[in-house]
């Protein structure tokens, strides 16, 4: 049999297109055994192949530059069978761009959930009716369960244009549609449209848009042909498809059934909530251990121990089955019931009763429970890195500590040690087990929320946090990945003027890149099964992460890694004369301290300065670093707790002495090279240099933050975003709030990475994003977990209210003075008619709509506060799930919303 690929591409010199496959003759899967194409009229490339190979294989077009440089076309290989009833096989192909924004419809909440196939659909094709066929084939993932692509055409054999007449096409390639048609040399040339026909209706509801299709003249000769003529977009007449979603903690679900926290069988109910409002998508915080000091600290989620396991606070005790000590599981019961009745998480409560619960649960069921065959596969299937998580949960509560350092022989292990540590044989195995038997149960419940999901075409939109916590398995067993002495943070912005420092080590890349990311790709993996969607928090940091030196507490004195310092010739070549001891040693006078202290100047000036010439300051030693400071003032705090606030204002007041420097010395540069300091013309070190000076040094300033580094961010940001892309078929959103470097936005949208477009916080000039404005491939939102919720935004600014209320609501007069349901409605709305692919709303500002079911106390739905780093993660919502699916009207209410917002479309 000959095989003829004809594939449409317009290359450039030096270009060529290659088909390679499964099959011998296309070199197996082997690149450098793949078949040159030559090139044709046109765009096309065309190669012949003579084929002793029969049944399926798979193929795709790839280019290969001058350089040796392949780049291949997007998604799964293509799908053909090789039939003997055929001598001839001619296949017309368009190449599969990678960055069409179509592409976001292959991935997994598409496949898995919005647009998932029941049961294929075969047609059996006569093959003895002609000796020539035409397979029109058509590649359109976003189409409903209840409806099917058909064909309708010029030629008799496909309805001459009679709808109802139109042929059915076969999904059992999905997302590819293809129908065999008999054709002759009287039947061509034709036109022809793609539609979808609905099951339940029985007719064709829906015809593409644009011209007809074309199938060219063929030449037909006593040898049998199949021609497949494959095109890859239905032109849908509706516009972009569009869904809304929910935000919300899983910590913040309230059920009838909980003990005091939400849940991860309470993510089913939210399902069900979802499925009756129209919403599609459920996003919920980082689930995963953050179980460190035992204490209420560790409600912060974005702190977890490991970035695999899940946290035992979420695992339902009822799905674990009941003790068989019925007074024991009496009074779980009880305290349970108690907690749930509380209006916020009182987790170190929650964690004391779970804990109790694990424990006695896993006395009584644990030796059956690792002998059984569903744990045997479990541990298996995450051999990874359960074992060290165990290990490490062990060895803290041992040593009362999650800083290995503290550890002794145990701060360090080799694999070799830790198999050895985790034996069965090992006297303390119980107290490894016993994490098996809590993940065991994690995993169960939240895939059993994960599948409950998909099944009713919702999906989950996990979180995965910038950094990891420095207390951690994984710093423990893989501290070569991270950069150990440094902090992650973020420059100043709207949450904090100071900057913010998450305490998190950076990550090495470098060395990550030796293995080819293996800790992301495995991670990303785990991830997905649970989630088929995740948002990156701050993925600004996969271009430069906001890097601070371990002595440093605020973020006010970090630096951008990776970055392109500024070397001393330059700044002399920028007329700056420049002067280490003026430029990057603290800068403290005389007037500033009685401007800053005031009454306590002398206290100051005598306790934490010394003097080294007349009237120039320099700290003492025992605080000539914000470490030092803060160590000394959280003793102060310690010892004398009802001076508190006297001393926090003399500890950040000491701060800002220590970062009145303009510039930076950049690492490893031995004195040659410097960093600009963030924020530096607030310093009095700034307001006091000559006016010539300041010029030059503004000029430097912007060019360092705002244009030097934006094709070198790019191209670090391409060394590992299309890794952790590739990894899944998960699809991704990124946090892109803040300082944004300019190539930021091209680099999402190569890489169909939707963009965060919060409404309060736009990443241009402008003070408030109109939701019309807001790109397809974007999430756009009434705000996040680290804002204030809309009702509570709506009265911190009276003046900037006004201006919201007027320019984007476009209402004349006086804004009310409280955000009214009506208000709320029309903010909501305006989101569900924006252009962007998601809508997801923090349900708080969902449920703002209707007075009679928002709580009465605004300012206590908000979940975060970043300027303060020591926040209780402790926010619940203030209705039951089942009392929620019961409230018909507004349900009933948000549902049209959604449907008049054109987010509930079948395709």
């Amino acid at each position: 049999m000959k095989l003829k690929f004809v594939v449409g591409y317009r290359t450039q010199w030096g270009q060529n297109v290659y088909v390679t496959g499964s099959a011998k003759e296309l070199g197996k899967g082997d690149a450098r055994q793949a078949v040159k194409m030559q090139p044709s009229s046109g765009d096309l490339w065309t190669a012949e192949v003579a084929f002793e190979s029969t049944g399926d294989f798979t193929y795709h077009y790839f280019l290969r530059d001058e350089s040796g440089q392949e780049h291949h076309e997007f998604g799964e290989e293509r799908k053909l069978q090789v039939n003997k009833h055929f001598d001839k096989m001619h296949l017309r192909d368009y190449w599969r761009p990678q960055h069409a924004f179509e592409n976001s419809l292959y991935t997994a909440p598409f496949t898995k959930a919005f647009f998932a196939r029941g049961k294929a659909v075969k047609y059996k094709v006569d093959l003895k009716s002609s000796s020539h066929f035409v397979r029109l084939q058509l590649r359109a993932p976003r189409i409903g369960r209840d409806y099917q692509m058909a064909v309708v055409g010029s030629t008799k054999s496909l309805g001459a244009w009679d709808e109802s007449k139109a042929v059915l096409m076969s999904d059992e390639d999905f997302p590819v549609w293809k129908v065999d048609i008999p054709t002759s040399a009287k039947e061509v040339p034709f036109e022809y449209k793609f539609v979808i026909y609905s099951h339940k209706e029985g007719r064709v509801v829906t015809w593409e848009g644009g011209d007809n299709r074309y199938f060219p003249l063929y030449t037909f000769s006593k040898e049998s042909k199949l021609i497949v003529h494959s095109e890859e977009f239905f032109h849908y007449p509706v516009g972009n498809w569009k869904t809304a979603g929910v935000a919300i903690p899983v910590f913040s679900l309230r059920s009838k059934e909980g003990s005091g926290v939400g849940e991860f069988t309470d993510i089913k109910k939210l399902v069900d909530w979802s499925v009756k409002t129209g919403l599609k998508v459920v996003q919920i915080l980082p689930v995963n251990d953050t179980v460190a000091t035992h204490t209420w600290v560790d409600s912060y989620p974005y702190a977890a121990i490991s970035v695999e396991a899940l946290h035992p606070i979420y695992a339902n005790l009822q799905s674990m089955g009941k003790l068989k000590d019925k007074k024991v599981q009496s009074e779980i019961d009880k305290e349970a019931a108690r907690l749930n009745a509380l209006p916020e998480v009182d987790y170190e409560g929650v964690m004391k009763l779970k804990t109790r619960f694990f424990k006695l649960s896993f006395e009584e069921k644990g030796a059956a429970f690792l002998k059984s065959k569903e744990f045997k596969d479990f541990f298996q299937n995450n051999e990874n890195w359960l074992p060290d998580y165990a290990a490490f949960s062990y060895l803290r509560d041992k040593h009362g500590t999650p800083d290995f350092t503290q550890w002794g022989s145990c701060a360090e292990m080799s694999s070799d040690a830790l198999e050895t540590f985790v034996d069965p044989k090992q006297k303390h195995y119980q107290d490894i087990a016993i994490h098996y038997y809590i993940q065991y149960h994690l995993d169960k419940q939240l895939k059993e929320a994960t599948a409950y999901a998909r099944s009713q075409g919702v999906v989950l939109k996990g979180d995965i946090p910038i950094g990891i916590y420095r207390n951690s398995v994984d710093a423990w067993r893989l501290p070569h990945l991270f950069n150990m002495d440094t902090q992650a943070g973020a420059p100043p912005d709207d949450f904090s003027i100071s900057g913010q420092n998450w305490g998190f080590p950076t990550y090495n890349w470098e060395e990550m890149a030796k293995d080819d990311y293996h800790w992301w790709r495995d991670r990303m993996v785990k991830m997905s099964e649970y989630f088929d969607v995740f948002r990156i928090d701050h993925i600004l940091g996969f271009f430069r992460i906001w890097e601070i030196p371990w002595e440093h507490v605020e973020g006010l004195l970090g630096r951008f890694n990776p970055a392109l310092p500024v070397h001393l010739n330059e700044l002399r070549d920028r007329g700056i004369n420049f002067d280490y001891d003026r430029f990057c040693r603290p800068y403290i006078r005389r007037h500033m301290i009685y401007d800053i202290f005031g009454n306590y100047a002398d206290l100051v000036l005598e306790e934490y300065l010394h003097e080294y010439k007349a009237g120039c300051y320099a700290l003492k030693e025992p605080f000539d670093t914000q470490r030092k400071i803060k160590a000394h003032f959280d003793e102060l705090v310690d010892n004398d707790p009802e001076s508190k606030d006297f001393n926090i204002w003399i500890r950040n007041s000491l701060y800002r002495l220590h970062s009145e420097v303009l510039f930076l010395e950049a690492p490893l540069s031995d004195g040659q090279a410097f960093n600009p300091r963030i924020g530096l013309h607030n310093t009095y070190s700034y307001g006091e240099l000559d006016y010539d000076t300041q010029q030059r040094v503004d000029q430097l300033y912007v060019h360092f933050f705002y244009q030097r580094h934006n094709d070198f961010w790019r191209e670090s940001a391409m060394r590992k975003l299309p890794m952790l892309k590739g990894a899944t078929d998960m699809l991704i959103c990124g946090e892109d709030l803040g300082m944004v470097p300019a190539s930021v936005p091209g680099v999402m949208s190569e890489l169909q990475i939707l963009s965060l477009a919060i409404q309060r916080m736009p990443n241009d000039d402008r003070e408030f994003w109109h939701p019309a404005d807001t790109p397809y491939l974007s999430v756009t939102s009434t705000g996040s977990h680290d804002m204030t919720t809309l009702r509570e935004w709506w009265q911190e600014d009276d003046k900037q209210t006004q201006r919201f209320y007027n320019q984007i609501l476009g209402q004349q007069g006086k804004a009310p003075y409280f955000c009214e349901p009506w208000v709320a409605h029309q903010v909501i709305n305006q989101h569900l008619h924006s252009p962007s692919m998601l809508a997801i709303f923090p349900i708080q500002d969902l449920i703002a709509m209707d007075g009679a079911l928002r709580s009465d106390t605004p300012e206590k739905e908000r979940i975060n506060v970043p300027a303060n780093p020591q926040h209780y993660w402790k926010y619940r919502f203030h209705m039951n799930m089942e009392d929620l699916l019961q409230e018909e009207g507004f349900n009933s209410f948000l549902r049209q919303l959604i449907d008049q917002g054109g987010r509930s479309a079948d395709y």
